[in-house]
């Protein structure tokens, strides 16, 4: 075993509390790792960016975070498609997106999402966001509050976790995301190794991902070169103020969280990666229109873990809104 891989393995097993224990898998619920959705492509600054379609109705847009991409909603946006029209995006360089030569900030990937919508003119909508989809989402929603009817997250980074005011803050992960972040380690565990989706990836799913998962997830990276956005969004997230553009904008969705009188829908699960007392007690206390879900057992990637659940949560949320 090499030392790298021995690294790596430690980092993973110390950074959150349920991946030492991830190699004890769930031997259910079966999930459907194949899909026939739609996908169709739209030019976007001189890229494309894709995206799964199906349904009639007020838009959904469901947007992922990192690594994953549009074929995560896969098993949920049929359950709202009866009654609305279900978009799920690939995030630029991400999914079957182009892959243009950017840096890859959050504020980068924020404008090509921006545009995404402007491209299919779209007037109002609904957003359902995972990970740093759902940091996109409340970028989204503060920007244009007139053009969102409801917004709907899971997992997301996103305060009160972020910004973090140092790196002790976060406790126990804080020597792997200062690792991801150091410029020989970082590059050497996600680009060489693509360590997000052969370890963090299945070690946040509270069951075996299936060789078809794992090959749609797998399809984007396949070459170093390729992984440049998975390297970008750890070196994203707000610590210590820095990078002081992400943190600006983080303190923004904050602020933004506490005023707003969009309706919202918090999904969650046990154990999670967030901890979930504390984030539940938070965002009871500060958003003004929030309604929650609990969707039972799962780790970071619920889409995968929880997507029937998931779906019947959002299609009851759904019609609520209609009422």
């Amino acid at each position: 075993m090499t030392y790298a891989r021995i690294l790596l393995l430690t980092l993973l097993a110390v950074s959150t509390p349920f991946m030492a224990a991830s190699s004890v898998k769930l031997p259910f619920p079966i999930i459907d790792e194949t899909h026939e959705i739609e996908q169709h492509a739209v030019e976007i600054k001189g890229s494309w960016m894709t995206y799964l379609e199906q349904g009639q109705g007020k838009t959904v847009v469901f947007v992922h975070g990192n690594p994953t991409s549009s074929y995560s909603w896969r098993n949920v946006m049929p359950y709202i498609a009866d009654t609305h029209r279900a978009i799920a995006v690939d995030l630029i360089g991400m999914g079957d997106s182009g892959k243009p030569d950017i840096a890859y900030t959050f504020k980068e990937h924020y404008q090509y999402f921006n545009r995404f919508i402007n491209k299919l003119d779209i007037d109002e909508l609904i957003l359902v966001g995972h990970d740093w989809g759902a940091a996109i989402a409340w970028l989204y929603a503060k920007r244009n509050p007139d053009k969102v009817a409801g917004l709907a997250f899971m997992e997301g980074v996103l305060p009160p976790q972020f910004p973090a005011e140092s790196y002790e803050s976060l406790g126990p992960v804080a020597d792997f995301f200062r690792t991801l972040r150091d410029p020989v380690l970082g590059p050497m565990l996600v680009i060489e190794q693509n360590m997000w989706i052969e370890q963090a990836l299945p070690a946040s799913v509270n069951r075996t991902l299936g060789e078809q998962a794992m090959a749609a997830y797998r399809a984007p990276y396949l070459v170093p070169e390729s992984r440049k956005p998975l390297l970008a969004w750890p070196n994203q997230l707000p610590i210590a103020r820095e990078p002081a553009q992400t943190d600006r904008l983080m303190r923004g969705i904050k602020r933004f969280m506490r005023n707003t009188d969009i309706p919202t829908l918090y999904v969650y699960s046990s154990p999670s990666v967030e901890d979930s007392p504390h984030v539940l007690s938070w965002y009871i206390e500060h958003i003004n229109e929030l309604e929650t879900a609990y969707i039972g057992q799962g780790l970071h990637y619920l889409p995968e873990d929880q997507p029937d659940a998931i779906g019947r949560a959002l299609d009851d949320w759904l019609r609520r809104l209609e009422d």
